[in-house]
């Protein structure tokens, strides 16, 4: 499941280059929160799944859409939409399991499950530094060149926030429930927060949405792929595993998205990179086989 997760995930990155030229961000997450709404509520539907049966459930799984689906994935696709690289807004957020490191290190019970709060040993520590430095050397070189402005470096740090946040508040708060139906009230938290801004872009903004083929394409990819397979992934893994855990999987997205951007644009993929990509993953397999890392 984890490989699966860090495979689907990192198509987000180019499911976002293929659509951004072709519909404003906002408009574009609407639509998709809209359609994924109705998809998991179907599915739901079929599987006679069950739904929270409290207001206060309902209103964490609320919170924790507005942050990891309308924060996280506004962030990026906003900060792709005024002309960041797709694999600097993935090193940025890639910093996410050292943010999460440091929270859970600071404050013992803000992660604390069933079991208790997680233990991070000096192993941990160095698994997580392996995955930062691979990081740099997969998307360090496509740092810079002018692409960095202060608007879309401030959208990619909002991104960044919201799935750390997102991903500790879940733990923290959210408790298990079926993936589909808590999906289902994820999309209608994001949808309400993203569908005002999105008609802020078509009418003020004066913005344009063109139906090209890459458009619907990365629409159902998004939904289909995206939404109802790597969302409700991620969903499971938090609700099964330590967050510092999970969120090292975050690692290996930016080194699988720039294997994806190599086969599918022909970017460049130098041996700086490729080592950076070993990096990672040894990183990542410290973390996740490490024996003092626990929920």
């Amino acid at each position: 499941m984890p490989a699966v997760f860090v495979l689907i995930w990192s198509t987000g990155f180019v499911v976002a280059r293929y659509g951004m030229p072709h519909a404003p961000p906002f408009t574009f997450l609407a639509v998709r929160f809209f359609l994924s709404m109705l998809c998991l509520g179907l599915w739901a539907r079929l599987a006679d799944a069950a739904w929270p049966t409290s207001a206060k459930q309902w209103g964490h799984l609320a919170v924790t859409g507005l942050l990891m689906q309308a924060g996280y994935l506004g962030g990026v696709w906003a900060a792709v939409r005024w002309g960041i690289g797709a694999g600097t807004v993935a090193l940025i957020v890639g910093l996410q399991p050292l943010l999460t490191t440091l929270w859970v290190t600071a404050r013992p019970g803000a992660a604390v499950g069933s079991a208790g709060h997680e233990r991070l040993g000096r192993r941990h520590w160095v698994g997580l530094l392996m995955g930062l430095c691979g990081l740099a050397l997969v998307v360090g070189p496509k740092l810079g060149h002018g692409e960095v402005t202060p608007i879309n470096l401030g959208l990619a740090l909002v991104a960044l926030l919201s799935i750390t946040a997102g991903t500790l508040y879940q733990k923290h708060h959210v408790r298990p429930c079926d993936v589909r139906t808590a999906g289902g009230v994820q999309m209608m938290a994001a949808l309400a927060l993203t569908a005002p801004i999105a008609l802020a872009e078509l009418t003020l903004g004066g913005a344009t949405v063109d139906l090209h083929p890459d458009l619907f394409g990365a629409m159902a990819w998004s939904v289909l792929v995206l939404t109802l397979g790597g969302s409700s992934l991620l969903y499971l893994l938090i609700a099964r595993g330590a967050a510092t855990r999970v969120t090292s999987l975050m690692y290996l997205v930016p080194p699988c998205t720039a294997v994806l951007a190599w086969l599918l644009f022909d970017e460049r993929l130098d041996a700086s990179m490729a080592a950076g990509i070993v990096l990672s993953v040894s990183g990542v397999l410290l973390v996740v086989r490490s024996p003092s890392a626990r929920s």
